[in-house]
C-alpha cells in the first residue's frame, strides 16, 4: 500500500516518520509544504496524482491560531479548501483518508468530556476553518477518519513545552493561564494511534477523539514541566482575562476518547507519563 503524508515537516508529520520507521510493508511519501503547498489549492490534485497513493494521512494544517485572525483567507485555503481538494481526490480514486482536526471546533462551554457528536461552535478563525475542512471531508471522501486532537506537543517544532522550558530557564517568574481545561497530546502517541489504525483490518468512517488521558490546565502542564526538569522558576496561575490574545480559546475542551478505544483498541497513555517520555527524548 502506498501511503502519502501531508505536513511532513510539522510536529505530527515528523513523529509519523518515526512511528512508521521500519515498516517495510508499505511505501511512504512524506510531503512538506514545498512539495505540496496546501495554500496553492489548484496544484493539489495534480501533485497527489504523481504519487497515486492508496491512503492519505492529512497532517498538514495552518496552526498559527492567533495569526489566523489576521490571515483568515490563507487559513481557510490551507485548513478548508486544501482539505476539500484532498477529499475530492480520494473520491475520484476511491482511496482512504485519515485527517487531523482540533478541539477548537468547540466553544468551550461544556462541563464534561466532549464526545464526537457534541455540538460544534468554534470561537476563532482557526476553529472555523478546521470545521469547514471537516465538513468538506465528510461531504466528499468515501472512506474517511477524522481525528480531533488538542494541545499538541513534540520533540519536533515549536510548542508549549519547549516555550515553557525556555522561559523557565530565562526568568525567575512566569504567569500561565489556569482556567482553560483540557488534555495535552504527545504527537508521538497520536502517531502510534494512527499507525495502529493503518495496520488494523478495521475501517469505520467517522470522527474520533485522541488526546492523552487526564484533565489539566495550562498552569498544571507548566508546573509538571518544571517538576520533571527540576527547574526553580515561580509560576503564577492567572485567568484568561489577564493574558489577552487575538484569538479566543475554549475554556473547556477535554475530549472523550471512548470511541477510538472501542473501535480500534487504541491505548491512550496518561499525559504525565508521555510528557516525561518526550522530555527524556529531548
Amino acid at each position: 500500500m502506498k501511503i502519502l503524508i501531508t505536513g511532513a515537516s510539522g510536529q505530527l508529520g515528523s513523529e509519523l516518520k518515526d512511528a512508521f520507521d521500519g515498516d517495510s510493508k508499505h511505501e511512504f511519501f512524506f510531503l512538506d509544504r514545498k512539495q505540496l503547498p496546501l495554500d496553492q489549492t489548484m496544484l493539489i490534485q495534480d501533485v497527489l496524482g504523481m504519487y497515486q497513493p492508496d491512503l492519505i494521512i492529512h497532517a498538514g494544517a495552518y496552526t498559527a491560531v492567533d495569526k489566523a485572525e489576521s490571515e483568515p483567507v490563507v487559513a481557510d485555503q490551507v485548513n478548508h479548501l486544501a482539505s476539500e481538494e484532498i477529499a475530492q481526490y480520494c473520491r475520484l480514486h476511491d482511496i482512504k483518508l485519515i485527517a487531523i482536526s482540533t478541539d477548537y471546533v468547540f466553544d468551550g462551554t461544556s462541563a464534561s468530556p466532549l464526545k464526537e457528536d457534541a455540538a460544534v461552535a468554534p470561537i476563532n478563525v482557526y476553529g472555523e476553518t478546521k470545521l469547514a475542512g471537516e465538513l468538506a471531508i465528510q461531504k466528499w471522501a468515501p472512506h474517511y477518519i477524522i481525528i480531533r486532537t488538542s494541545w499538541v506537543y513534540s520533540t519536533y517544532g515549536g510548542n508549549f513545552v519547549k516555550t515553557m522550558m525556555r522561559l523557565m530557564t530565562e526568568r525567575d517568574e512566569i504567569s500561565v493561564i489556569a482556567d482553560q481545561i483540557g488534555s495535552p497530546t504527545y504527537a508521538f502517541d497520536l502517531a502510534r494511534a494512527i499507525l495502529q489504525i493503518v495496520q488494523s483490518d478495521n475501517w469505520v468512517n467517522g470522527i474520533y477523539n485522541f488526546s492523552n488521558e487526564g484533565e489539566i490546565s495550562w498552569y498544571d502542564f507548566a508546573v509538571a514541566i518544571r517538576e520533571i526538569k527540576g527547574l526553580h522558576c515561580k509560576i503564577n496561575a492567572i485567568p484568561t482575562e489577564q493574558y489577552p490574545t487575538p484569538a479566543k480559546r475554549p475554556k473547556y475542551s477535554l475530549l472523550d476518547k471512548g470511541k477510538i478505544k472501542a473501535e480500534f483498541a487504541v491505548v491512550v497513555p496518561a499525559w504525565k507519563g508521555s510528557l516525561q517520555e518526550m522530555l527524556d527524548k529531548l
